[in-house]
């Protein structure tokens, strides 16, 4: 993995800033997106930061399919991007996420949208994702906890790519003001 820097010390004291795209249209769309959350922060290596408000957004690509509920969880971890990408893939399997369709419905889907400023073209794992900066589902609650992060590789900052999206895209993605993500506490993230 490199920075675009050079070289990157995956696991440094401080550890990174991590962005954490999270997604579901079946079932409990709201409990499956927190029980994503609360297998992430309960591994001691992370430290949530914030959340972003929950969104209602079309399904993009693949087959016809309900609508998503999506969010972003930002973290700050030493974990290396392969164990960051594990966690969220435990509360995958503990929702019974199957996948079997390219871009299909789903339980809960976590995907690591940034990881600092780690570049990768893994094939288990490409870093910053290949589609974060295209898709207003995963821009515009990012913009509500990050604006002015920069994805590595790239010159402007989300809150520019958001004010780049065309009116359609803004269209199909909603926020849900009557729903909230939270800590295991009680405690909401979005106001740390």
């Amino acid at each position: 993995m490199t920075t675009e820097s050079g070289a990157a010390e995956i696991r440094g004291e401080r550890g990174f800033e991590v962005a954490l795209g999270m997604g579901a249209n079946l079932g409990d769309r709201l409990a499956a997106l927190q029980r994503g959350i609360d297998v992430v922060c309960r591994d001691i290596a992370v430290q949530p930061i914030a959340v972003s408000p929950v969104y209602d957004s079309d399904p993009v690509g693949g087959p016809e399919q309900p609508d998503f509920l999506n969010a972003v969880l930002l973290i700050r971890t030493t974990l290396a991007p392969l164990e960051v990408l594990a966690l969220g893939q435990v509360g995958e399997r503990e929702l019974a996420r199957e996948r079997s369709i390219r871009w299909g419905p789903r339980t809960l889907d976590v995907d690591v949208l940034s990881y600092g400023s780690v570049i990768s073209d893994d094939k288990i794992l490409t870093l910053p994702h290949p589609r974060a900066a295209e898709r207003a589902f995963v821009l515009v609650p990012l913009n509500d906890v990050a604006p002015d992060l920069t994805l590595a590789g790239m010159s402007v900052p989300i809150s520019r790519l958001v004010d780049l999206l065309s009116d359609r895209d803004r269209r199909e993605v909603r926020v849900r003001t009557d729903l909230r993500l939270q800590l295991a506490d009680g405690s909401a993230l979005d106001t740390l």
